[in-house]
């Protein structure tokens, strides 16, 4: 495992040019698109706030009222008055406040889960091509840790910032309607306010994309880790992978930290210039009253009015550090939403009908990788599966035997040359229903963290218990199916960790059968299984079989000797197509095969 594989990834990501590049925070108003459909709600929330903020400015009035009226004229029954007026307009704020926090915490709840679905339906949708050079590491870290962090700054930050606005605004009006004089005083301030959340605005945002993709680097080094738990120790590398996730985690630590001091510099600069400013105007507006040209009430709500600002100023800055990081969040988010798939069905794509024809051509077809674009997988290949018939594939490793499966399920398409099914070119289907004709058995079965129902059931989720049961039989799976603890309801484990490898297999054989496809595409499918299984199973393959059109990956020569077309291949070229006897005896490269595999028994 090399631990700068997410990294280099994330910079892959960051690299390409189709996406987008957020100088500023303007990429935020990508999030509209989610939180459009919830503007009843937003507007509603933002009514709440316009009352509570109208309300807490009214405070002022009563602060006004309390000195001038109350203390000043050391009337009790004014100063009750001014109390009363506090209270109403406090109860009043915490109802207002209240449904603000309520509407735009559940949009914010709403938006993000919106987001983790849209960009978790749109990733599963991307071209295989696409995951050779994005690690699901860095993704699965874009759709939790991204959405959960957009999901605290919708519902709480943006709220913060808004009212913020608002109260600042509406302070800074009150201000020139109490004392312009005054309020020129902190308004000059304000340059010197704007200018750090400027510059270390721009180093926090940098910073907080840097430590996001850092965390990706570490999930993705943790998860791979895991993975592979049993190499790890099986090589008794427990502490070279413990000294590697350490390095991760530390460059994670010092990315936040550099980050967070940003923020912490930020914040405080802008209150020592805030208060320095209410202290200026202290001075001047106390000098004021002792001079009679200022009411003490005037005084005492122009500081309350002051404070306003000062704190709306605070948060804002304060909030500006959270929105550089839902920038960075919503960016990472875009980038996933921006990207294309390279396979796409046409516009007016064949019909996959139950007649379609399951007759197989390959016709000159060459085909790079992606991430090896100067090295061919297969070189002007022509071949033919006849329908209803088996082919098999033969060759060495690297001979380009798993990329004509790839190539025909449409994973990729060829850069030259076509791939026919029923005479009709794959890149005219829905990949979506083309998939559906055919039945993949590979050598490494994917089993899911459910249970044995859910696995074999996803051959044909529409299929009964019975036809599960009876497809499992079929694949003589139910014999240790019924065994196992829970029987079909029992838990598998993270990709089916609890089964042998022989019983991964089988299921993957009963998914198939349950599955019931024209095209069948064997992976040297019983492989994994003792020779009493492979009987059996063998028996149940040549009953699937039958009037399917069926590929064969063959590694072990012995199953596929009474194949209807045998292909060799080598180095991505066809060599020799036959069946065995003619092979044997005319193809130099199938007698080496034969020899290599049956010598041994031999002896």
């Amino acid at each position: 495992m090399q631990s700068s594989d997410a990294s280099t990834n994330t910079v892959n990501v960051a690299k390409n040019p189709a996406q987008p590049k957020s100088k500023n925070l303007g990429i935020l108003f990508e999030l509209m698109a989610f939180i459009r459909p919830y503007k009843w709600k937003v507007i509603a929330a933002l009514v709440a706030l316009v009352f509570t903020a109208s309300l807490t400015l009214s405070v002022g009035h009563g602060v006004r009222i309390l000195i001038d009226e109350g203390f000043s004229q050391q009337s009790i029954l004014d100063l009750g008055y001014a109390i009363q007026f506090i209270l109403i307009v406090t109860l009043l704020i915490s109802i207002g406040t209240f449904f603000r926090f309520y509407l735009v915490s559940s949009v914010g709840e709403r938006v993000s889960a919106d987001i983790r679905l849209a960009v978790f339906n749109h990733v599963i949708t991307l071209h295989p091509s696409y995951f050779e050079t994005n690690s699901s590491g860095d993704i699965m870290s874009r759709i939790t840790t991204d959405t959960t962090l957009l999901q605290s700054i919708i519902g709480s930050s943006f709220s913060m910032a808004m009212r913020s606005a608002l109260m600042c605004i509406g302070a800074v009006v009150m201000l020139f309607a109490t004392n312009i004089k005054l309020t020129l005083i902190v308004l000059a301030s304000v340059p010197f306010i704007l200018i750090p959340i400027l510059l270390y605005g721009r180093r926090v945002r940098a910073l907080s994309r840097q430590s996001q993709d850092s965390m990706a680097d570490v999930g993705s080094y943790a998860g791979e880790a895991i993975e592979h738990i049993k190499t790890v120790q099986s090589y008794s590398h427990e502490a070279q992978e413990r000294s590697a996730f350490a390095k991760e985690v530390e460059k994670a630590y010092e990315i936040g930290r550099q980050r967070v001091k940003q923020r912490a510099i930020l914040i405080s600069g802008v209150i020592v210039i805030v208060f320095s400013a209410i202290a200026g105007m202290l001075w001047v507006g106390g000098s004021d009253v002792i001079n009679g040209t200022m009411s003490a009430g005037d005084l005492g709500a122009f500081v309350f009015y002051a404070i306003m600002v000062a704190s709306s100023l605070a948060t804002i800055s304060e909030v500006l550090g959270e929105l550089q990081r839902a920038a960075g969040a919503t960016e990472r988010l875009i980038e996933i939403l921006q990207v294309e798939s390279h396979i796409i069905a046409p516009i007016n794509h064949a019909l996959t009908s139950q007649v379609l024809s399951s007759d197989v051509h390959f016709d000159d077809v060459t085909f790079h990788y992606p991430s090896r674009p100067d090295e061919p997988a297969t070189r002007h290949l022509t071949l033919h599966a006849e329908e209803g018939k088996v082919l098999a594939l033969v060759g060495p490793s690297g001979a380009g035997k798993t990329t004509l499966f790839e190539l025909l399920q449409r994973f990729y398409d060829p850069q030259q040359g076509s791939i026919t099914l029923g005479g009709l070119d794959v890149r005219d289907f829905d990949p979506i229903e083309l998939r559906k004709q055919m039945a993949l058995v590979p050598q490494q079965p994917a089993l899911f963290s459910h249970d044995v129902f859910h696995n074999i059931r996803y051959g044909n989720p529409d299929a009964t218990d019975e036809q599960v049961i009876e497809a499992a039989k079929k694949a003589h799976a139910h014999e240790f199916i019924i065994n196992l603890p829970e029987g079909y309801h029992s838990f598998l484990g993270e990709r089916g960790v609890r089964l042998s490898g022989g019983q991964r297999q089988r299921i993957a054989i009963a998914r198939a059968i349950l599955k019931d496809p024209n095209i069948l595409l064997l992976d040297e499918a019983t492989s994994a299984l003792d020779s009493e299984s492979e009987h059996h199973v063998q028996q149940a393959l040549e009953a699937l079989m039958r009037g399917r059109t069926t590929i064969i990956i063959a590694h072990r020569l012995s199953t596929i000797q009474h194949a209807d077309n045998i292909a060799v291949l080598e180095h991505g070229q066809l060599v020799d197509v036959g069946n065995h006897q003619s092979l044997f005896k005319s193809c130099e490269l199938y007698q080496r095969l034969v020899e290599l595999q049956f010598k041994p028994l031999e002896r």
